[in-house]
């Protein structure tokens, strides 16, 4: 069992960290070592197992997620597909496939230095491999963790419901995206009243864009009017964001104005909640974030497009660990 220790180790600070506030990344990172230290202690006890209970665990550790690459990218590239034919060739849009045509790129290429690579191509191969590894490590902790913390529950009343906004359609109607959060807003705001509480204010966020007709906000409160039955005197307009950061900050100086010692939930997209919950600490603002559901097909997308958004927020960090890798690589492969 001295195996497990260090993943115990790693599970404990895990824990601490989450309790302290789910909301930062560490929790992620930390989540992820707690996975990767098990399963390297749990494939030390092979030799230990009997042979039933061996070849299972072998399979478990390495056949698994194998396979599991290999779906993924054909996942991905069949996405991709569904996302060009029902949103159209943009380069956003095409992340997902990218994405699948990346891990079977990579594939193609290990297989092929490994059967006619030179040293000086054996060793960019591993550098690349290196940093691949290092990348994909840190995608599979957002992702373990992103889904971990989607599935929060806030209890208990809360004085605000903040609504995230994002692009209209036709300069002034709210897209199936945005009305998703709505929804999801409209009935925390029910489950409020329904309780006999005080009913929170519904606060919409988001500004109005160069194509747009009116601010997102506005088009939002109009919604939760018009089509949500929601009294006018229970919503709140704040009409000067452009990011989501801007979102958080100029929502939070509403909310305090109101009251310091408010409690708030916020609400966006589900693949969108926990890059939105890290901003939500960045900005000091006092509650949880809530995802709304999304279509199967545009998450995966979404997904890698938040990944890369985390990714960069953190790029001092990870661009010197991808750096000190290629280092490592190019020294290898000189000394060789």
């Amino acid at each position: 069992m001295v195996a497990f220790a260090l993943a115990a180790l790693f599970f404990l600070a895990f824990c601490v960290s989450a309790r302290r506030d789910r909301r930062r990344f560490l929790n992620a990172v930390l989540f992820g070592l707690t996975f990767i230290t098990s399963s390297f202690a749990l494939l030390l006890q092979v030799p230990q197992l009997p042979r039933w209970l061996a070849m299972p665990v072998i399979l478990l550790v390495f056949a698994l997620p194998t396979l599991g690459i290999l779906a993924l990218g054909v996942f991905l590239v069949v996405n991709g597909l569904t996302m060009v034919r029902k949103e159209g060739a943009r380069p956003p849009n095409l992340l997902s496939m990218a994405a699948g045509l990346g891990i079977f790129g990579m594939i193609t290429l290990l297989l092929l230095v490994g059967r006619y690579g030179s040293t000086v191509a054996h060793g960019i191969a591993a550098t690349l491999t290196l940093v691949v590894a290092y990348v994909s490590f840190i995608f599979l902790c957002f992702l373990g963790y992103a889904f971990l913390y989607g599935r929060i529950k806030v209890r208990g009343d809360v004085d605000h419901v903040v609504m995230l906004g994002s692009g209209l359609v036709a300069g002034d109607q709210v897209p199936p995206l945005l009305a998703s959060r709505l929804r999801k807003g409209q009935a925390i705001y029910a489950a409020q009243l329904a309780r006999g509480s005080r009913p929170p204010v519904l606060l919409v966020s988001g500004g109005k864009g160069s194509d747009e007709r009116v601010s997102e906000a506005r088009a939002m409160a109009d919604w939760l009017i018009e089509v949500g039955g929601v009294p006018a005197e229970h919503v709140r307009l704040e009409e000067q964001s452009r990011t989501t950061e801007e979102n958080m900050r100029f929502s939070r100086e509403l909310m305090l104005a109101d009251d310091p010692g408010y409690r708030c939930v916020v609400v966006t997209n589900d693949f969108h909640a926990f890059r939105a919950a890290m901003m939500a600490r960045k900005t000091g603002v006092n509650g949880q974030v809530l995802g709304s559901p999304t279509a199967r097909y545009f998450w995966p997308t979404a997904t890698i497009r938040e990944f890369v958004a985390v990714f960069w927020e953190h790029k001092a960090v990870n661009l010197g660990i991808c750096g000190l890798l290629v280092a490592v690589g190019a020294a290898v492969t000189v000394a060789a």
